[in-house]
């Protein structure tokens, strides 16, 4: 998964031009400058889409194309349920998460080094305008690239949606989050090589360990309580219960895991949204 996203130079001075008219404004100010954030942010990936959506989208195809082909005659994850479309919701939530991430940190972190940040910054945004329209905007990257690769994917093993609102709930609130851990890191980062850090060393083990791959009923004991002690492994488990109806945990519990967890990074952004920190100081 890449952190940077291309071709953003020519496009933000104007669209930080727009931002402070859309502030300056009389009426409605407040939600112009809102819509005018966000579309910029939407705009931002949707213009090298080939990079950010049809990018992923290839990778996933692919590693479901060697997992399925490895392990479909060895594996069955769950009961009735083959191998290969066991790992199709997996690789749909981890697509939704890792470029959730990547959109609003690829963004703050371009922003501070190219210098274009101080357009965002001087427009009188509050800290809910700018939360709103950088995780809003990578919970639309996430969910476009989740359903590309269910697009993609569904030809090798159709999906039953024994579930379909928990999944769009467990999707959506994933990609949240996940939005959310990329604007903690584009507020603390500094270069790309600590963004880089906070993505190999956090967010990619959590996914890879989150049961993307596999049941972690099968894992020895301790490695399950480890397990459980991610909160990927929720997002994961609780998406794929919208296909199956079956799952390793109760899927109230693991909602309820996601939501507390969301509400804890969303504090510490807005957080340091509101004292500027490496942003304003």
């Amino acid at each position: 998964m890449n952190t940077v996203d291309a071709g953003d130079r020519d496009r933000l001075v104007p669209a930080a031009a727009a931002l402070s008219i859309a502030s300056e404004s009389g009426t409605g100010s407040a939600l112009v400058s809102f819509r005018t954030l966000l579309a910029k942010e939407m705009l931002r990936f949707w213009k090298v889409g080939f990079q950010t959506i049809a990018a992923p989208v290839l990778t996933a195809v692919l590693y479901l194309l060697v997992f399925s082909h490895v392990l479909e005659a060895h594996v069955q994850a769950l009961p009735g349920v083959s191998y290969t479309a066991f790992l199709i919701p997996g690789l749909v939530m981890m697509s939704v998460l890792q470029n959730a991430f990547a959109n609003s940190s690829s963004s703050l972190i371009q922003s501070k080094i190219m210098g274009s940040l101080i357009f965002v910054l001087l427009p009188p945004f509050s800290r809910w305008q700018l939360f709103g329209a950088y995780v809003g905007a990578s919970v639309v990257r996430g969910i476009v690239v989740g359903l590309g690769v269910l697009i993609f994917t569904v030809g090798f093993a159709p999906p039953a949606f024994a579930a379909p609102l928990w999944a769009l709930a467990f999707g959506v609130l994933g990609a949240a989050m996940l939005g959310t851990l990329g604007l903690i890191a584009g507020i603390w980062a500094d270069k790309f090589d600590q963004l880089a850090g906070f993505q190999n060393f956090i967010v990619m083990p959590a996914t890879f360990l989150s049961g993307v791959f596999y049941s972690v009923n099968g894992l020895p004991e301790f490695w399950r309580t480890v397990s459980h002690l991610n909160p990927f492994f929720y997002m994961i488990d609780g998406f794929r219960y919208g296909f199956f109806a079956q799952s390793d945990v109760n899927p109230w519990i693991s909602l309820g895991v996601l939501v507390c967890a969301f509400v804890v990074v969303a504090g510490i952004a807005l957080n340091l949204l509101a004292r500027g920190f490496k942003l304003r100081q």
